[in-house]
C-alpha cells in the first residue's frame, strides 16, 4: 500500500492510526504487557474508562487483530483478553511515548500555565 500524503481524508492509515492513538487503546494495550486478563481486571487498572467506552474500545482491538478475545470455559463462563504479536509490536512505541510525557511533563506544565497567563492578560 503506498503511503498517503497529507492526511487524505480516504487514507486507510488515518482510519488505523485514529483507533490505536486514543487514550483508551494505548493504555489497554500497557495494561495487558504483563499477560492475559479478563474484563473486570482491565477495567479496575483503568480509573473513569465506562463500561461500554471499554467494551467498544476491546472490539476494536481485536478488529484491528491487537488483541484476542478468549472465552474461559468455567462456571461462570469467562473471557480473557491478551495482546497478539501485532499488538506486542505496539509496545516499544507506546513505551517511548509514555517516557516522552513523563520526562516532559514539568515543561509541558510550564507551557500551559504560560498559555493561560497569556488568555488572562
Amino acid at each position: 500500500m503506498p503511503e498517503c500524503e497529507h492526511f487524505s481524508v480516504d487514507c486507510p492509515s488515518r482510519l488505523l492510526f485514529d483507533q490505536i492513538a486514543d487514550k483508551w487503546s494505548m493504555m489497554v494495550l500497557t495494561v495487558l504487557d504483563a499477560g492475559p486478563m479478563r474484563f473486570n481486571g482491565i477495567k479496575r487498572h483503568l480509573e473513569g474508562v465506562t463500561q461500554k467506552a471499554l467494551t467498544q474500545c476491546l472490539r476494536r482491538l481485536e478488529r484491528n487483530g491487537l488483541l484476542e478475545r478468549r472465552v474461559i470455559a468455567a462456571s461462570p463462563i469467562g473471557v480473557e483478553y491478551e495482546i497478539t504479536p501485532l499488538g506486542r509490536s505496539l509496545q516499544t512505541p507506546f513505551k517511548a511515548l509514555y517516557g516522552w510525557t513523563i520526562a516532559n511533563m514539568e515543561d509541558v506544565e510550564k507551557a500551559r500555565v504560560e498559555y493561560d497567563r497569556r488568555l488572562v492578560a
